[in-house]
């Protein structure tokens, strides 16, 4: 989970898709999506971003901070941590959907697309962990 939120927090920092985009008649300016947006004058700085990426991606960081805590209740900890899981799909998408709007003449994924995809792995592996630990509690509580 830990990593998970480390990788949900780096999304903030580096870009998904870094490409350029066409400015005027002859310009070309760079432009990079992320989880932050950007706002300003001008075209340039209204693409590089979307108010929607930033939400889920704070509800996913808010919730898996929240899940970390939460160990207590291991059942409800699986099913926020699946709820997460599939909110972080809901994220790529996001960012896949931005990456191949129309400004963009020409680019490529940047490095901070590992991160993005990194953390439905890493919720994956939380979800695995938590249920052999769910598993572990009960064969003890038998064992009493």
């Amino acid at each position: 989970m830990l990593l998970a939120l480390v990788c949900a927090a780096l999304t903030f920092k580096f870009a998904f898709y870094f490409g350029n985009m066409k400015v005027g008649l002859n310009g070309i300016a760079p432009l990079e999506v992320k989880a932050v947006p950007t706002f300003g004058a001008g075209s340039v700085s209204a693409g590089s971003g979307s108010v929607l990426i930033l939400i889920v991606t704070v509800i996913i960081l808010a919730g898996i901070l929240i899940n970390i805590f939460n160990f207590k209740s291991r059942g409800k900890q699986l099913w926020i941590t699946i709820g997460l899981f599939i909110l972080s799909l809901l994220n790529i998408f996001l960012y896949w959907w931005k990456s191949g709007t129309p400004p963009f003449e020409s680019g490529s994924y940047s490095i901070g697309m590992l991160f993005t995809l990194a953390i439905p792995v890493f919720l994956i592996m939380a979800a695995l962990g938590i249920r052999k630990d769910q598993r572990l509690v009960k064969s003890a509580d038998r064992l009493r």
